[in-house]
């Protein structure tokens, strides 16, 4: 029978102060707020799977083409097999590899994960700093990062300032890296529409796509100095493909409405978007709509890596500590299932 004397959970946290706003999330409003169930191991498996698929797709052009060659000119087909094989390597498989090998920020965790992901997040936010430092002193006219802000960067992270370190990342993120993600964007869309302009072969098409998408992704992700999540990773890559298969021509004539409905969240967050895929469409210029695709592509990243910082900024401020109240909880809930325990005892 419940006691009507004993206070409430919310009379408790009440008469400690626990209630009054603070500003700071506890881990479990974090929980409910953002966190989304994940497979991990899914996530991880269906990632390399798309880029399997990825490779596959690269390298059956690059033989069907080398074979085609062989067919005119015997040496000039393994020459051909030679170039095709570079190509793959240096086009394919090392932005891929870059790509996975840059770490990402922990941001989906739970009570017994956030203090882990705190820590990780720490060093991974101390690296970023130490990246940004060492490429703008190192790399004359790179340009990419705002020099003054970089410097503050700098001090704050010999200082051990981590609060001053985090307000100057997220200073840069929102302006120079911004910008300079917002032109590498516009020089691979430009890329890929030129590229599939020039081609008249559906399988050169379909690989250049691809090749220009990995780099884009490869390049945001080395200008923000983190990736995004596998989970995230994932829907990325799943895009990569699905451009690569509209470049290939599936879809014909009615491409337009297929690439309006499965571009999602990507194409509601630009605005003008879905109109212009339409009219680029409709004018039948398939150059034109590659070079969209691939900023939809560019966008999305960033859609991602932004959220994914900002997810972390969140996580750097949340509480973690059991309070003296939700120990008490712990402790009353621990005597109530003993009593059950013990009646059920009796009862037998």
């Amino acid at each position: 029978m419940k006691d009507e004397n004993k206070p409430t959970v919310y009379e408790k946290r009440a008469a400690v102060g626990e209630d009054a706003p603070s500003g700071k999330l506890t881990i479990y409003e974090y929980e409910q707020k953002y966190v989304k169930r994940q497979n991990a191991r899914g996530a991880k498996f269906v990632l390399r799977l798309i880029a399997a698929i990825l490779g596959l797709l690269i390298f059956a052009i690059l033989t069907l083409t080398t074979l085609r060659v062989y067919e005119i000119n015997e040496y000039a087909g393994y020459a051909a097999g030679g170039v095709c094989l570079l190509l793959f390597i240096f086009f394919f498989l090392v932005p891929v590899v870059k790509i996975f090998k840059l770490d990402y920020f922990m941001t989906n965790v739970n009570a017994n994960t956030a203090r882990t992901a705190q820590k990780h997040n720490k060093k991974l936010r101390h690296d970023i700093a130490e990246k940004m430092i060492d490429l703008t002193a190192k790399v004359e006219g790179a340009g990419w990062y705002d020099s003054e802000k970089v410097g503050k960067l700098a001090v704050s992270l010999k200082a051990g300032d981590e609060e001053a370190l985090r307000k100057t990342l997220t200073e840069l993120y929102e302006g120079s890296v911004k910008k300079s993600a917002k032109d590498l964007i516009f020089k691979s869309s430009l890329k890929s529409a030129t590229y599939s302009a020039v081609s008249h072969a559906q399988g050169i098409d379909a690989a250049l796509v691809v090749v220009v998408n990995l780099q884009l992704i490869k390049d945001l992700i080395f200008l923000y100095g983190f990736r995004p999540s596998d989970a995230k990773l994932v829907k990325i890559f799943g895009r990569v493909l699905q451009n690569a298969l509209i470049a290939y021509g599936l879809g014909g004539v009615n491409i337009g409405n297929s690439v309006v409905k499965t571009m999602g969240d990507a194409v509601r967050d630009i605005p003008i978007l879905g109109t212009a895929i339409a009219a680029v469409v409709d004018s039948s210029v398939q150059g034109l709509v590659n070079g969209t695709l691939t900023t939809v592509i560019g966008y999305q990243t960033i859609k991602y890596l932004n959220r994914e910082y900002h997810l972390q900024d969140i996580l750097e401020g949340v509480d973690v500590t059991e309070t003296p109240v939700e120990l008490e909880e712990a402790v009353d809930e621990l005597e109530v299932q003993l009593k059950k325990k013990k009646k059920l005892a009796h009862a037998v």
